[in-house]
């Protein structure tokens, strides 16, 4: 019985698969001109990029703050010179916190917004409308929202690791867990510059994969209003699981770059 089960999850997998690799293909085929594409490109980067800004910020400072307090007292002993704590929230912060944590946040109000949209286009028959009229739905509706998401999260993952660092200054500072001087002395530490690259690499896998996983839960949607909820939330989910096997893979295959 648990054989069987298993068997009908990895052919639905399979099969699930399968047809989004079919969906991103569509999104190359009977392309509309490139003043479409770009002017529809800046107003997803807007929604997905600017709109975020806030709840990116609020999120990052908090994270700098908890994680540098965090640090600073599970790391006392008299072997530890303090600087260290600074240089273990700039690893934190740079290769994990930024971009996986920032990620998830993203997935929550940009994926849940994208398949909330598009389910309801599909379900009022907007899409079908656009196909009537000879337009590619997929790529018209779909492309600019991965490009935009591509393009923008990345500048939302380097706000971050600014912010989450500046935030952990204030708060070494506010505390007086470590001293300022020792902060900023523990961040230029063994710095290697391609932990920046890094994190750059999984912003950018990741603003593709909640893209593009939202707009394909959203896309293929069907009935009523409450099937538009379920797929948000399907969206989320999934694009969760994928934020954190794809940073299991890229850690896997990249850490060892990190080497000094």
């Amino acid at each position: 019985m648990f054989d069987k089960a298993n068997n009908l999850s990895v052919r639905n997998f399979m099969k699930s698969l399968g047809k989004f690799i079919i969906f991103i293909g569509q999104l190359f085929v009977r392309r509309e001109s490139f003043k479409t594409y770009a002017v529809r490109t800046v107003d997803e980067s807007i929604k997905v990029g600017y709109n975020s800004v806030f709840i990116v910020v609020i999120v990052s400072a908090f994270m700098g703050a908890v994680t540098t307090v965090q640090t600073a007292y599970n790391l006392i002993s008299p072997l530890i010179a303090d600087p260290i704590i600074a240089l273990v929230v700039r690893d934190m912060t740079l290769l994990e916190l930024a971009p996986t944590i920032t990620a998830i946040v993203y997935a929550g109000k940009v994926g849940s917004n994208i398949a909330g949209e598009l389910g309801t286009m599909k379900i009022t028959e907007q899409v079908d409308a656009l196909e009537v009229m000879g337009i590619n739905a997929t790529s018209y509706l779909v492309l600019p929202k991965i490009i935009g998401s591509v393009l923008m999260f990345p500048i939302l993952v380097i706000l971050a690791g600014f912010v989450s660092i500046y935030g952990g200054y204030l708060t070494a500072l506010v505390t007086g867990v470590i001293s300022g001087t020792d902060y900023i002395l523990g961040i230029q530490m063994t710095f290697i510059p391609f932990a920046v690259t890094f994190a750059l690499i999984k912003a950018v896998v990741f603003g593709f994969l909640v893209a593009a996983i939202s707009s394909y839960k959203g896309y293929f949607t069907t009935g009523g209003a409450l099937e538009v909820g379920q797929s948000s939330t399907n969206a989320v989910t999934s694009s969760c699981i994928a934020i954190l096997a794809a940073d299991y893979l890229l850690a896997y295959l990249l850490a060892p770059l990190l080497t000094p």
